[in-house]
């Protein structure tokens, strides 16, 4: 847990990343991450075959100076938490609607506009997300993105302004943790330190793990 992105990037998301034994990112159109083997060692140059000048990723848990070629955009922390309340016992949202390929176009637009982290057009495909409607319209969503063995993270978890107070979000957090139980995993997920819904996790069951720094890095000349 401690360096969960490298053993998800160089683990079960191996296939979609690229890189090499010591750093690698997420492919085109997933969620725009790297990772490191050492975060104290980030060897940004050897992930240059595999980056675009302007491109901007997220860094976890890397304080370092940055090296030729690249600037930091922003730096705050955030938070991982693992679950550690009572699983519920049936799941809370029978009727969420599974997402597929054909609402990436509507789940990276809900993203994009509720912020809820690194987020692609391909994101979705990185495990089971869930959503709800209003007719055709994506109301809220929440799915699974990082995985390691024993852990599965609760992700891209947002409601649209027009459909916030409906407890949509919680019911959807609700439904990933009672398949996580059934499947032997442990739930945990990440928030922004100034994200007030760190609150919200925390009353639902969630605690704190680690604080990490979190850097937007831009690529200028890879």
């Amino acid at each position: 847990m401690d360096n969960i992105f490298w053993h998800a990037l160089d683990g079960a998301h191996r296939q979609w990343s690229s890189g090499t034994d010591t750093i690698r990112r997420y492919t085109h159109g997933f969620s725009p991450i790297i990772a490191f083997a050492d975060p104290a060692a980030p060897d940004l140059a050897a992930l240059a075959p595999w980056v675009t000048p302007g491109e901007t990723f997220y860094c976890d848990g890397w304080r370092g100076a940055v090296p030729p070629g690249w600037r930091i955009d922003a730096e705050t922390t955030m938070f991982r938490m693992l679950w550690a309340g009572a699983t519920p016992a049936a799941d809370p949202a029978p009727d969420a609607r599974p997402l597929g390929p054909e609402h990436a176009q509507q789940a990276l637009a809900l993203a994009t506009l509720c912020k809820p982290g690194p987020f692609g057009i391909r994101t979705i495909e990185l495990g089971d997300y869930f959503g709800y409607f209003d007719g055709e319209r994506l109301m809220a969503m929440a799915g699974e993105r990082l995985r390691a063995p024993g852990y599965c993270e609760i992700s891209g978890v947002c409601t649209h302004p027009d459909y916030q107070g409906r407890g949509l979000a919680k019911k959807l957090i609700g439904k990933l943790l009672h398949r996580h139980q059934q499947l032997g995993d442990r739930s945990f997920l990440h928030v922004m330190r100034a994200n007030p819904a760190r609150q919200l996790y925390l009353d639902m069951g969630f605690q704190d793990y680690l604080e990490s720094t979190v850097r937007v890095v831009v690529a200028d000349q890879p």
